[in-house]
């Protein structure tokens, strides 16, 4: 986790309370195609479609079936509209929704959308760009709520009559979530990614371990989670300023995902073009893992799993001791089996060297090596670790602190500490994830006022948007290696999820379209007008947001 000093406007004794209560409505007309993220051409036409229970469902291509029963589930579960069952391309009576492929499309994520009198034709290059072509339908039908069971009279929803050409700007698009500081059901990350694919982000990045708890069923280190995910109780003080444990005082919160829940979530994010990211964090945020195996620190603990923040974090693997890379390939040979993604992120980040400093092993280490000091030693852990990934397929990612000592060779840098350490990447030419503090975090408070408790720091909606990853110091030859953005939600002070619905959003919607639109095509009060309509949409799914007051 990042530490950052709570701005002193805010106090701790803020409540809870939504934005929305004290919200004023702007009077600004909602247009009836309001996208997000915004589309590269849009084109309104003077047609519509009927959406009602007559409405065929499709396909032009075996490949596209889940996604067509996609489309169908979720109008029935958010819309109450039963389709009949999708069917293969036929002659047949009636309004139809039709799913097809076309290697005319140029973007490989990319899709064109017609809606007209009788028929919408969704085409994609390639089965991603029909699902997101399925997401911009979903959003063009009217939002307000129909109880069709109980409506005898309910004639279906004009949908307007359109024509799109759309696809996204950057490869990665991504979110995160950390599921240490507070464990989540895994009803609850499914729901956090079904918010993702709403806004065509593609990158799920899963937070998995940490100093207060390891949140990943090993099978080879059984400990990790029979210790590392459980710590004692302290959720009624304040993250930041709570008692460590007591020696004989019962671990109580926490929990962890086992195998078959991580298989699961990867297939549900897989049908939903999500690649999922785990992360597994070295050489620092890794007490929980020491209080299972503390042999593998430099002083040999004893350690507990931590109920509430750290710093400095100087409790870290051992770098000297052959046993840690032992027990870090075991992990990262059962992780890469269970995550098809090639990246495997592997933190890197705020790790104080003052034990690897007193150290007997970590010093011979370094002198072994013939390194110069322990950021060296940071970087040989770095670089011995991406052998152990590339081994396996995989590409390591992380924080810019791996950027320290000397860049492992074929290594993604995910820049966090403002932009340099991305353009000091890309120049060197590694690829690049910009998600620098003061645009994507998104623990930071929306507005000054009637604020849940947050880590600190302002992050209002409109920033979030004005965030362009690509910066104008990088050359043009270099822009390349920038693959896109990504939004963090760091959850020390989010113990639920509605909290972090809250904190994510309407942010990740602002930020859906910085990754995905042309920087050309946004418009700070354009998109505040389309969310207007937006808002509805987020209602339908019941999401827990915060609505900025109108500007």
């Amino acid at each position: 986790m990042k530490v950052r000093v709570p701005i002193t406007v805010l106090t701790a004794s803020i409540l809870l309370l939504s934005c929305a209560g004290t919200y004023q409505p702007s009077g600004k007309k909602i247009s009836e195609a309001s996208v997000i993220p915004k589309p590269n051409r849009l084109e309104k036409i003077s047609a519509s479609f009927l959406l009602d229970r007559n409405t065929l469902v499709q396909i032009a291509s075996p490949d596209l079936k889940g996604i067509a029963e996609f489309l169908t589930e979720t109008l029935r579960n958010q819309r109450k509209l039963v389709l009949k069952p999708v069917t293969e391309i036929r002659a047949a009576e009636g309004g139809k929704i039709v799913l097809s492929l076309s290697p005319s499309v140029p973007n490989p994520e990319g899709y064109e959308l017609a809606v007209e009198h009788g028929r919408i034709q969704i085409t994609g290059k390639e089965p991603a760009g029909v699902f997101y072509g399925v997401q911009t339908l979903l959003q063009l039908i009217p939002a307000q709520k129909q109880e069709i069971e109980k409506t005898a009279c309910f004639s279906g929803w004009a949908v307007p009559g359109v024509r799109i050409s759309d696809g996204p700007r950057f490869v990665w698009r991504g979110m995160h979530l950390d599921v240490c500081r507070h464990f989540f059901p895994k009803s609850f990350v499914k729901r956090y990614i079904d918010l993702m694919a709403a806004h065509k982000m593609n990158v799920f990045h899963w937070h998995l371990t940490e100093d207060q708890g390891w949140r990943i069923e090993i099978k080879k280190y059984p400990k990790l989670t029979e210790i590392g995910a459980w710590r004692v109780d302290r959720e009624d003080q304040v993250w930041n300023r709570r008692t460590p444990p007591r020696i004989g005082e019962k671990a109580t919160y926490g929990g962890y995902y086992t195998q078959d829940d991580v298989r699961e979530i990867v297939q549900y994010a897989r049908e939903r073009f999500i690649t999922v990211v785990p992360e597994i964090e070295m050489p620092a945020h890794a007490t929980a893992a020491l209080a299972a195996y503390p042999e593998l620190s430099c002083t040999g603990g004893p350690f507990f799993v931590m109920p509430g923040g750290v710093w400095p974090i100087v409790d870290i693997y051992c770098a000297g001791n052959e046993k840690t890379f032992e027990l870090l390939e075991g992990v990262l040979s059962e992780v890469a089996d269970l995550f098809p993604s090639k990246y495997i992120h592997i933190g890197g980040d705020e790790a104080a060297k003052a034990n690897w400093k007193k150290c007997p092993k970590c010093q011979a280490r370094i002198k072994a090596e013939g390194l110069k000091n322990e950021a060296e030693l940071q970087s040989y852990f770095i670089k011995r670790i991406e052998k152990v990934l590339v081994s396996k397929n995989k590409r390591l990612i992380g924080w810019d602190e791996i950027l320290e000592g000397g860049l492992a060779p074929e290594a993604t840098v995910m820049s966090w500490r403002g932009m340099e350490g991305g353009i000091a990447a890309a120049k060197a030419g590694h690829d690049v994830v910009m998600s620098p503090t003061d645009c994507c975090y998104l623990d930071y408070y929306q507005t000054l006022n009637g604020e849940p408790k947050a880590i600190g720091d302002f992050l209002p909606l409109e920033k979030v948007y004005s965030f362009e990853p690509v910066p104008d110091l990088l050359e043009q030859d270099k822009r390349h290696f920038i693959l896109g953005t990504q939004g963090n939600v760091w959850t020390e002070y989010m113990p639920t999820t509605e909290r972090v619905e809250y904190m994510a959003l309407p942010r990740m919607c602002a930020l859906a379209e910085v990754a995905w639109s042309q920087q050309d095509q946004r418009n700070l009060d354009d998109f505040l007008t389309r969310m207007e309509a937006h808002y509805n949409r987020l209602d339908l799914m019941g999401v827990h947001y915060c609505r900025p007051a109108a500007r």
